[in-house]
């Protein structure tokens, strides 16, 4: 019977060590070894992961479909618009651009783990579609840069949202691994599916949440490895909620949960650039219509125009913020009610439209705060708060914004304890700052002073 080699105790880490281990073994070349563990699970049906993508594409259709569509009918209203009839050459450009969405899904889909969907999706449609135009171009086929020049806004706005479609249905195929504390886990997840044992059949999920004290162990390591094989993202379920619910556990959180990815540290070096061509941009309209109000308001109730009040900004520095004074003189002061006598006439209008806080574009424009960024309290109720919560502290990590995550969540705080419940937003925008989240929060703040959805 022959017996297994003993396995050799000198260490490989020096180059003499190893010279002297391959003479002891015969200067036989080491021979590939497969962990029996890995074997089990190859006999149990796991692969190596292999993309699903039919059924990752099915929820993209819709924008894919409606961006082939509509391309097609403006480029070919271009061209009979120009009276031009090489029908061959209409015919190639628009089989281009109706094939274009589906390669660009197809790129989504091998991306869908990115965290930032809104500008992965703009990126990849940038440069499939000037490849597009490229290839076209190369081949000698007369184009119409003009109708492309039209059709690229809407295959752009079409793939970003076939993308967010694309990660709305990738968080509902998720699935909790079992553990003593489930049951409270998946109540506060809004109820998935449960596996209760390692043998449990995991390919129709995308996510498998564990728990991480419990989980990452050599008992669950089997049933890990091979849900990373069938193509499973491991998540720990608190990472998950968080992300789920847009806010953090305040009584858990730590100011050593803010790790920057190199793009976040970039993205906050450049907001003050796209703080200061926002304010450029606008200019043109926001100057004109700050006169008017400012005329509107002395006309009406005389005294000065602006409402000056001492906030909390970056670094816990007070600043002061402006606003458009919309209640009477001598009047002003404490919560709003509904029908407030206190508001001007027309200024309620000013204020559902957050058009009071225009001068606000001025403090933006000295670095005292930014378009999106959580909201500056004044300076009473910022000390307060600090003492209620010592981790409010933390909002001061970043410039205050005119909008906030808080704000579109939950809007606006009367009282102490109701700004401890925003802090657990604004920790979340902290700490998951990009620019996906800002332009998600502008438009949310849209949605909200133009059709009435959302916190107010």
């Amino acid at each position: 019977m022959k017996h297994a080699p003993e396995k050799s105790n000198i260490p490989e880490t020096e180059g003499g060590s190893n010279r002297t281990a391959r003479k002891k073994r015969g200067n036989k070349p080491a021979q590939p070894q497969t962990h029996p563990d890995l074997v089990n699970l190859l006999g149990q049906g796991a692969s190596v992961r292999r993309y699903r993508w039919l059924r990752y594409l099915k929820p993209m259709l819709p924008e894919i479909l409606a961006a082939g569509a509509l391309q097609s009918l403006i480029y070919t209203a271009f061209i009979l618009n120009a009276e031009r009839s090489d029908w061959d050459n209409l015919a190639i450009v628009c089989t281009v651009l109706v094939a274009l969405p589906f390669a660009i899904a197809l790129a989504l889909l091998g991306l869908r783990r990115q965290d930032y969907p809104f500008t992965t999706a703009v990126f990849v449609t940038l440069v499939f579609f000037n490849a597009a135009v490229a290839m076209l171009s190369g081949a000698r086929i007369p184009i119409s840069y003009s109708a492309l020049l039209t059709c690229y806004p809407i295959i752009t706005v079409a793939m970003v949202f076939a993308n967010l479609r694309l990660r709305r249905s990738l968080h509902d195929s998720v699935a909790i691994l079992d553990f003593p504390d489930a049951e409270r886990a998946n109540a506060l997840l809004g109820g998935v599916a449960v596996l209760r044992d390692k043998d449990a059949d995991i390919t129709p999920y995308d996510r498998i949440l564990i728990d991480s004290e419990t989980h990452h162990n050599p008992e669950w390591s089997g049933f890990l490895t091979r849900a990373y094989m069938v193509g499973a993202k491991i998540t720990p379920w608190i990472s998950f909620l968080e992300m789920r619910r847009g806010r953090v556990d305040v009584d858990a959180f730590d100011i050593s949960h803010l790790a920057y990815s190199p793009s976040q540290i970039y993205y906050s070096k450049a907001k003050r650039v796209f703080d200061i061509v926002a304010v450029l941009l606008t200019a043109p309209l926001t100057v004109p219509l700050g006169i008017l109000i400012w005329l509107y308001i002395r006309a009406l109730d005389g005294g000065p125009a602006l409402f000056v009040q001492t906030r909390r900004g970056y670094a816990g520095q007070p600043f002061n913020m402006l606003k458009f004074r919309t209640m009477h003189l001598g009047r002003q002061g404490g919560s709003t009610r509904k029908n407030d006598d206190r508001i001007i006439r027309g200024c309620g209008f000013l204020r559902r439209l957050r058009l009071d806080e225009l001068p606000q574009l001025l403090n933006i424009w000295r670095g005292e705060m930014s378009l999106v960024g959580p909201r500056p309290v004044a300076e009473y109720v910022a000390q307060a708060s600090e003492a209620a919560e010592p981790k409010f502290i933390h909002r001061w990590l970043v410039v205050p914004g005119i909008t906030g995550w808080a704000q579109v969540n939950s809007g606006y705080a009367e009282t102490t304890q109701q700004e401890i419940d925003k802090l657990s937003y604004d920790l979340y925008y902290i700490k998951h700052l990009s620019v996906d989240l800002d332009i998600l929060i502008i438009l949310s703040t849209i949605s909200t002073v133009i059709f009435g959805k959302g916190a107010r």
